[in-house]
């Protein structure tokens, strides 16, 4: 192990014992000063205050998100998926090495890890795939757990963007564990869509994939490299065709279809040039405004539901009802929506 990887691990075990009530919390205004210093001990202190479920860490953390707010939104931010086993911790690597090597970025990458169905915790697979990625100080890696979270997508994936743009990261990349209902989340809070692929897997054009092909901004295919090179290039031309099928974007932006491989570090440097590319598009049409709002009326959205679900389900009405209820439901004396109706009539009187 590292010094710096040690390090990082000594300031998370710090988070966690604070919460556990080993040591105080903080003010908040300690926590703002040193993630807009740039400090990545209290950075990660302040994400794991937002993934708490205390009430008291609740608070807290949203004075956070609002005082660090006025300090972000600068970022390039960049949704990243794709089919299990395209290789999607390689290719980050490999991107987020060159985005360090030849621009005077800093990266975060918030890898929505699969949760332990024991502990509930991250499995943290993904930063251990990215040894030479967390090794750079100016990358920040941060697994969270999906947890609870539909599909995948950790629950305060976006109030850990703002820290991360307050804290200086100017390009964030927010990976999910694989294709499923929550790349729709994810392509709400980022400006850039990727779907990365793989060839000759007799699967090219299935239509599960339909509704994530509609919302990327490129699609590349990985692994292009050795003797799978023809089969990735005969892939490229099968979805540049399929892609023309989808109805424009309303930025007017054209999807980019082509092939990388990570290994060989071939068309890597196209990708970076596909979102500055995007970047400078949205930017030049006054678009990329419109999307940063609608960013922020889908996060208001998606919290009001968090809260009233919470708030629902929290209730005494709802908590006096649900164990009667729930025996009459497995007894198969209700349906489902019988019990569910009820409920919601015990929590509306």
């Amino acid at each position: 192990m590292t010094i710096m990887e040690n390090s990082k691990n000594k300031a998370l075990q710090k988070a966690i014992d604070q919460l556990k009530g080993k040591t105080k919390l903080f003010p908040a205004q300690y926590y703002v000063d040193g993630i807009l210093k740039g400090d990545i001990s209290i950075l990660s202190q302040a994400i794991t205050l937002l993934e708490s479920k205390s009430n008291d860490h609740r608070e807290l953390a949203d004075q956070l998100i609002r005082e660090c707010l006025p300090h972000s939104g600068k970022a390039i931010r960049v949704g990243i998926t794709g089919v299990p086993g395209v290789g999607k911790s390689t290719f980050i690597e490999a991107i987020g090495t060159y985005i360090l090597e030849n621009t005077d970025s800093k990266l975060a990458v918030l890898a929505i890890d699969p949760s332990s169905p024991i502990s509930g915790g991250s499995i943290l697979g993904d930063k251990t795939r990215m040894e030479k990625l967390s090794m750079d100080n100016r990358a920040f890696i941060r697994p969270s757990p999906s947890s609870e979270s539909l599909g995948g997508v950790a629950r305060k994936t976006r109030e850990t963007m703002i820290l991360c743009e307050a804290a200086g990261y100017n390009v964030i990349f927010i990976e999910t564990v694989g294709v499923g209902q929550s790349e729709t989340a994810v392509h709400q809070m980022t400006d850039f869509f990727l779907l990365l692929m793989l060839a000759g897997a007799g699967d090219q054009l299935q239509g599960i994939k339909r509704g994530i092909m509609e919302m990327c901004d490129a699609l590349f295919i990985t692994k292009a490299d050795g003797d799978n090179k023809m089969n990735a290039t005969r892939a490229k031309a099968e979805y540049t065709s399929a892609l023309h099928f989808y109805p424009p974007k309303p930025s007017g932006w054209v999807p980019v279809v082509d092939i990388c491989s990570s290994l060989d570090e071939t068309g890597i440097d196209n990708v970076w040039n596909q979102i500055m590319k995007h970047h400078n598009w949205l930017s030049e049409r006054g678009q990329l405004e419109v999307l940063r709002n609608q960013q922020d009326l889908d996060w208001m959205n998606d919290t009001l539901k968090e809260r009233v679900l919470n708030a629902f389900f929290n209730s005494p009405e709802y908590l006096q009802k649900v164990v009667k209820i729930k025996d009459d439901l497995l007894q198969k004396k209700m349906t489902p929506f019988q019990a569910a109706d009820l409920l919601f009539q015990a929590k509306k009187n």
